[in-house]
């Protein structure tokens, strides 16, 4: 196995700003803890109930706010 692997949540908040949302204060209006934020920001892990919340939110599937990356 080569490089590392990282799951980047880029998506999200690209989807969240072409939609006119301000990252942060969407996601805590909607229930999202200042730390799961954080883990969102710095890619970190989240739950997966976590993430079934946000694409309940968005009506919009994993695939649309999170991307599979390998580290060359």
């Amino acid at each position: 196995m080569g490089g590392v692997a990282l799951i980047t949540y880029d998506k999200l908040f690209a989807y969240l700003a072409a939609n006119g949302k301000t990252a942060t204060y969407w996601l805590r209006q909607n229930g999202f803890h200042a730390a799961t934020v954080n883990k969102l920001r710095k890619n970190e892990l989240i739950r997966t109930d976590t993430l079934n919340h946000l694409c309940r939110l968005l009506h919009c599937q994993p695939g649309d706010l999170m991307e599979y990356v390998e580290d060359e």
